[in-house]
Formats: C-alpha cells, structure tokens, sequence
C-alpha cells in the first residue's frame, strides 16, 4: 500500500477553505491557534512512517486524553471499573449533565467529561503522584520523553472549567467520587493540556493497533482484552454524539480532541493521527473527519 501517495493525495485535494466550522473559543488558549493548520501521519505496522503537513507540530490533545488515562484505570481496576462507569454511548454533548441523575451518578462511558472525571478520580485515589505518572505512560508508549503538559493551557482550562468542577461536584452528590474534588480538577484539566503531535499521537495509538504491545520492542503494557474493550468504546462512544457519523464515514475506532486532533486505528495494520483545528458543530474536527474519510476510501482499509 503505497500510504504517502494517498496521503498526498488527500493533502492536494482539502485544506481548510474546504471546512466552515470555528476553532474551539471556550477554553481561551485555543481559540489562539491558527485555523490553517492540518497535519496527518501514518504510522504502520512494518514501523514505517508517512505523514504531510504540520505532521510534527505540538497542539492541545484534549479528550484524545482519555484513552491514555482509561488504560491506566483499566490496569489498576480490571473489570471493577465498570461497576463506575458504564459502556454506552451517550447521545448527549460531551459536557452533559442530563443523564447522571437518571443513572445514579454512573456516567453513561468513560470519554464523556462525566466519566472521564470518574476515571481521575480513580487515579487520583489510587497513585502517589497521578499527574507524572500519567506522563511517565504516555512517555513510555511513545518513546519520546519530551513530552509534557501545556502549563498556560491547563491553566485557561482551569479559569473556565465551572462546567467540569460542577460535574464532579454533583457525581460527588451522587456517591460516585472519593476524592476531594480540587485534586481531581487539576489532575483533569493537566491531562487535558497534554500536547503532542500528530507523530508523537500515533506512536502512542499503536499500542491500541498491536494488541497492547510496544511496537519498536515488543514490551507488553496492555492485556489484549483491555486493548479489544477499549477499542470497542472508541469505535462506539469516541466521538461525542457523534460517533455514528464518524463509524459510518471513516469505520476505524479512535478519539477527538476539542484541540482539533483525533486518532485512528485499524488492527495489526496502522495508526493514523490529523490535527485540524477548525470544529464542527459536535466537537469534531471538520477537516479531519474529512480527511479520515478519504484516507479509508482510498485505501480501501476499514475495520468493516
């Protein structure tokens, strides 16, 4: 498969005239970002590389967080995780707070803001310092150890984060959280920050593609049923409410970041990582959803 021909293919054809969504303006540091950027890389499971773009350049991972955190809960808890946080998708925004109620507190999966919260807590509960802990995984599954948190973003997601600390506050109510809800905050909003590039993005991905395993060493981080249970909610709650768009578009599991990112897998083949800043309505980037798109149909590669 000749990957970098088709990447450049989909780099001649859209760009962000294409697109008419807005760049994400309620966390203040990233409506700063300019709206031209669009990268995309491929990395295969033969370990090698394709890419275009602003491939290399840093941004705002965002909820694409998520994944990395729930591996984390997934090794300290097992199947207890789900006896907090349930495995459906939601329907809702991913900031909602309609649903805890009705659900006693038990988010409806661990990528919305409600469960994701719940799944800080558990680190926050259960690791001695869960902020370098949470690099020293990310750093390790990528090889990469310069990868760190956005201090300035952290703290503009801090300065407007009333939504999220109200959603912990109320689960709080609800019985579904341990912890004091100021660790938690800061914990959340640091794995928020977490920038990375499109590259650095899909080295990480890979464990997810090959089966929880380390490609360049073959070192085992995850069991291969944790991977088949993550993957399975990436593929049906990755993309807010609208991962049925995203199933039906592209067919690959993976996971948006309101910082214009979302990775992709497909198994035991590659992991693909875009980065548009310019959202649609739902969340998602509009270019790369697009992008995504075009990269399956002309590869011909989906997991359907």
């Amino acid at each position: 498969m000749d990957y970098q021909k088709i990447l450049d293919t989909i780099y001649d054809e859209i760009s962000y005239r294409d697109v008419t969504g807005k760049v994400a303006s309620y966390i203040p540091e990233l409506a700063k970002v300019d709206r031209r950027k669009f990268g995309m890389h491929v990395y295969c499971g033969d370990e090698q590389h394709f890419s275009f773009g602003d491939s290399t350049e840093l941004f705002s991972i965002q909820s694409i967080s998520k994944v990395f955190t729930l591996a984390m809960a997934m090794r300290l808890m097992g199947e207890h995780l789900w006896d907090r946080v349930s495995v459906e998708p939601s329907g809702d925004p991913f900031n909602s707070l309609t649903q805890l109620e009705y659900e006693s507190g038990i988010p409806r999966n661990p990528f919305i803001n409600a469960g994701a919260l719940v799944i800080s807590d558990i680190l926050v509960d259960q690791l001695d310092d869960p902020k370098q802990e949470l690099l020293d995984f990310v750093r390790h599954i990528t090889g990469d150890p310069s990868i760190d948190y956005d201090k300035t973003v952290a703290a503009s997601e801090k300065s407007t984060g009333y939504r999220n600390i109200a959603l912990v506050n109320y689960i709080k109510a609800l019985g579904n959280i341990k912890c004091d809800v100021e660790p938690i905050v800061d914990f959340y909003f640091h794995q928020c920050s977490l920038a990375m590039s499109c590259e650095q993005l899909s080295k990480a991905f890979m464990i997810f593609a090959n089966k929880g395993k380390i490609l360049s060493t073959g070192e085992k981080i995850l069991k291969p049923k944790t991977v088949k249970r993550i993957n399975a909610l990436m593929q049906t709650c990755g993309f807010y409410d609208e991962a049925g768009e995203f199933s039906f578009q592209v067919g690959l599991p993976g996971k948006s970041g309101v910082g214009g990112g979302i990775v992709a897998i497909h198994p035991d083949n590659y992991s693909v990582a875009v980065w548009s800043p310019i959202l649609n309505e739902k969340g998602n980037s509009e270019l790369g959803m697009k992008a995504l798109e075009r990269f399956t149909t002309l590869s011909g590669v989906s997991v359907f």
